[in-house]
């Protein structure tokens, strides 16, 4: 007896795997073929010219990842950048250091955060006391920056709010602090741990005015906390204008001289010998024909006028990624609301502005 179909079986079945072989080998040549005729189309032209750096702001304004040219970043200090609603981009040299009145951003925060107010608003009253008065006039012998008060003097919240964030008083910051925890010690910690759950990672507070130079923060952290704050109307508002009347001190003026100027809507200033100048800042410009958000934060600016050189280094951060050109044809700012002309910017009136050591304006 023989067995001849098995033996054919065997031989149909190495044929077949055969033939399966030589149509997957088929394939995959005809599929790399395809890759490579398409890589050569996507990637052979983009090889031959390299990108501008206002090829890849274009790029990222677009939506597209990527860094900002080295060119933005200002050549002392550091600084971080946010463009319309993409992820934070930090400059070089992003470690804690002092950051003076900036830190007034994050005491606005919260103070609105725990006593929320819409645009129109008031808020409730804060009875300024002799003790309050005592500790201006302490302040005011350590040159730091203040607004003049006087005990019984009734300030709402959103001037409280305007005098921390328009003419930069420290002594308001203390009040607010007080007003909203009970005491400064209280209000620091709530700093503290509203920055970890935002994750400023490497910032501490130590004082509500940003006085103290153990206040430490980078350009990257404080981007965050801007941002967070920019979205509270009334925020956005306050640090918009030029200026606010208070009761006792009266007409007090933005030490931000920025607004109304290159598109420039906010935010704060800061400087002083340990920080140098500092600015946290939004603009809006017309970037490519569509308006664009750019937010963004410089640190440790040198210069003989502090609060001047943190101004000017946003200036020109904001002016390179805005892609400004010299002389007729230049991209046109978008001005802020109330601005007022450049000459009358420089303006201070019933406010202590000190730009030494202790302004941190």
């Amino acid at each position: 007896m023989t067995y001849s179909k098995p033996a054919r079986t065997t031989t149909t079945t190495t044929h077949r795997i055969r033939i399966r072989k030589i149509r997957v080998t088929g394939l995959l040549v005809v599929i790399a073929a395809i890759a490579a005729a398409l890589g050569y189309q996507l990637l052979g032209p983009s090889s031959s010219t390299a990108a501008s750096p206002i090829d890849v702001l274009r790029s990222e304004q677009r939506g597209a990842l990527g860094k900002v040219p080295s060119t933005v970043w200002p050549a002392d200090g550091q600084a971080a950048v946010q463009i319309g609603q993409s992820q934070i981009q930090a400059g070089p040299n992003q470690h804690a250091a002092a950051i003076a009145s900036v830190a007034k951003v994050m005491t606005a925060y919260l103070v609105l955060r725990d006593h929320p107010l819409r645009l129109g608003q008031d808020g409730p009253t804060i009875t300024l006391t002799d003790a309050d008065v005592a500790d201006t006039d302490r302040r005011r012998g350590q040159r730091e920056s203040v607004v003049s008060i006087a005990a019984g003097e009734q300030l709402t919240e959103r001037q409280a709010l305007q005098a921390l964030l328009v003419p930069s008083a420290n002594n308001i910051a203390a009040v607010l602090a007080r007003w909203d925890a009970g005491s400064v010690d209280r209000f620091v910690a709530r700093m503290n741990a509203a920055a970890r759950s935002l994750g400023m990672t490497h910032t501490r507070y130590t004082d509500p005015s940003g006085y103290d130079d153990a206040t430490v923060s980078t350009a990257a952290d404080q981007l965050r906390i801007v941002d967070r704050a920019m979205r509270l109307p009334l925020f956005a508002n306050i640090v918009a204008t030029t200026n606010a009347t208070l009761p006792v001190a009266g007409t007090v003026h933005n030490t931000n001289t920025l607004l109304g100027r290159n598109g420039f809507v906010g935010v704060k200033t800061g400087s002083d010998k340990a920080a140098g100048g500092c600015f946290a800042f939004r603009a809006i410009r017309l970037v490519h024909g569509k308006r664009t958000t750019i937010t963004g934060v410089v640190l440790g600016q040198p210069g003989h006028d502090l609060i001047d050189a943190g101004l000017a280094a946003a200036d020109a951060m904001v002016a390179r990624i805005a892609g400004d050109r010299v002389g007729p044809g230049a991209p046109q700012p978008v001005p802020a609301p109330g601005a007022l002309p450049r000459s009358q910017a420089r303006q201070r009136t019933s406010v202590d502005v000190i730009s030494t050591r202790g302004g941190n304006t």
